[in-house]
């Protein structure tokens, strides 16, 4: 309650200040630590974890020990552990301690998710990076930043402060934002433009969805600008079988079951398509929801109306509620689809009635969470919970009924 009251009574740019001390005493504390291992910086509106998780794969094969921060784990050399923070960036004071430990256990590399949050508040603030990757730009955050071009502004400051290498997607339509920051080196990447060229060497992933073509190129142009080979890359971006929570095929017969983090409308729209092109399903069935805590309000009716767009039958449900009455937020997401979803407050139960309602060649999406530990409630409270886990429990249950 007083954390409540706190944040009414002060201005938002004096609670923002407040996030630089620990920064700050971090970097003091830990003994600036970035100025031992090398830092990858990744930031953009989507793929983030995704390219973290490829930039990772990359560097290993070429030999180095990586440590990575992401909003699905935290690794150091071969130990890893899930975030069960609820934060895609951590603070100040626990980056610095993260890249210290890094830096103790002989970690060459540091790969970190960096969230225009974590920018306005000063967290990426004493850290030196090698190296800002920009993935893509579209509407997010605005009711924190207060307008898209603030929220633009905010990423920029990465690239600011990154003084030696900018790897940057040119097919963006904000590319040229980014581009104007000075920096020792730059490599963009694209479909059809860029400094990269691999048409020498074939790619063949298995990773769905044209989204993560970009993803892997932007690990591939990580990879060349420290001095890793075409040949190392492709051999590290082929291994791969999928990425936790991001497009991830949880139940494969007799019906697709698929678990992605998409919670704003461009990775939606392109985790629908991807769906549609690469399983071609009879019937594609979706569960979705929306955030709330009072955040992006204006994203919830435009969830519904691309679940209209692309999906055969539409489930709302409960998301991560946070402070707010979820029956409203599934209401206000029933809106784009011109009141055709059905609405299920129970997220098991919306789970449930979508496997109910598979048949044989179709594919079920569930959105929003991937593979986030935990659903948030109100008064900072949380439940255990994983979408996949949930998904096979149930899919248990009802083949166990079908057989008896």
């Amino acid at each position: 309650m007083v954390k409540k009251f706190l944040r009414k009574i002060i201005p938002t740019y004096l609670r923002d200040a407040y996030h630089l001390l620990p920064s700050f005493l971090g970097a003091v504390y830990y003994r600036f630590p970035s100025n031992k291992i090398k830092v990858i910086a990744v930031t953009g509106t989507n793929g983030k974890s995704s390219v973290i998780n490829l930039v990772k794969y990359v560097l290993e094969e070429a030999g180095f020990k990586v440590a990575a921060s992401s909003s699905i784990f935290f690794q150091i050399g071969d130990q890893q552990k899930p975030n069960t923070l609820r934060m895609t960036m951590p603070g100040g004071f626990y980056l610095q301690g993260f890249l210290r430990k890094a830096v103790n256990n002989k970690c060459d590399y540091a790969v970190l998710e960096i969230t225009s949050e974590g920018i306005k508040q000063y967290r990426h603030k004493f850290i030196t990076f090698e190296a800002a990757v920009f993935t893509n730009l579209t509407p997010e955050h605005i009711e924190a930043h207060g307008s898209f071009e603030k929220y633009r502004e905010a990423k920029g400051k990465l690239f600011e402060a990154t003084k030696n290498i900018h790897i940057i997607n040119i097919d963006d339509e904000n590319a040229e934002y980014f581009l104007k920051f000075p920096a020792k080196k730059k490599y963009t990447y694209g479909l059809n433009r860029g400094d990269i060229n691999t048409k020498n060497t074939q790619f063949k992933l298995k990773l769905l969805g044209e989204f993560n073509i970009y993803n892997a190129l932007a690990a591939i142009c990580v990879g060349l600008s420290q001095s890793v080979s075409l040949e190392i890359c492709q051999r590290a971006l082929e291994k791969i079988e999928g990425i936790p929570g991001r497009m991830e095929l949880v139940i494969s017969e007799p019906f697709k079951v698929v678990v992605d983090y998409a919670f704003t409308p461009n990775a939606l729209d392109q985790a629908y398509k991807a769906i549609r092109n690469s399983l071609n399903p009879s019937k594609m069935i979706c569960v979705l929801g929306s955030c709330g805590g009072g955040r992006d309000k204006w994203k919830r009716p435009i969830l519904g109306e691309l679940a209209t767009k692309y999906c055969d039958e539409i489930i709302i449900t409960n998301e991560d509620p946070y402070d707010e009455n979820p029956k409203e937020i599934i209401d206000q997401v029933a809106v784009g689809t011109g009141e055709k979803a059905l609405k299920i407050l129970d997220r098991r139960e919306a789970i449930r009635l979508a496997l109910k309602l598979a048949k044989e060649n179709d594919a079920v999406i569930i959105t929003g969470k991937g593979c986030e530990l935990s659903i948030c409630l109100p008064d900072g409270k949380k439940i255990l919970w994983d979408d996949r886990q949930v998904i096979r429990e149930e899919f248990n249950k009802i083949s166990g009924l079908q057989r008896s």
